[in-house]
C-alpha cells in the first residue's frame, strides 16, 4: 500500500496521525513486541537494502514470515490476541 493511500485513509478518518507515525508505530511493535528479525519488518515496510552487497545475496522477500507478522499486527491493532500459524514447511 503506498503512503499516498495511507494519507487518504488517515485524512478521511479525521486522526490526527501521520503515516511516517503509523509506519513508525509499527516498527516499534515488532522490535519491541515480536521475535521477528529486523530483516522482515523492513521487508513488510517495503524498505530497501541500503548495502549494495547485502542486497545483491539476499533472495529471499520473506513471504511467510510477513504474512504472519502482518496477521499479528492486525490483530494487535484490533485489539486481539494473535492466532499463531504455523508457516508452511516449518518453523514460525
Amino acid at each position: 500500500m503506498s503512503d499516498m493511500t495511507l494519507l487518504k485513509i488517515l485524512r478521511d478518518s479525521d486522526l490526527e496521525v501521520t503515516v511516517h507515525g503509523f509506519r513508525s508505530a509499527f516498527r516499534d511493535w515488532v522490535a519491541e513486541r515480536t521475535n521477528y528479525p529486523g530483516e522482515v519488518a523492513e521487508a513488510a515496510l517495503a524498505h530497501a537494502i541500503p548495502n549494495k552487497v547485502e542486497a545483491a545475496y539476499r533472495r529471499t522477500d520473506f513471504l511467510q514470515k510477513r504474512r504472519a507478522l502482518m496477521r499479528e499486527w492486525g490483530a494487535y491493532c484490533l485489539g486481539g490476541a494473535p492466532k499463531r500459524q504455523r508457516a508452511r514447511g516449518g518453523k514460525e
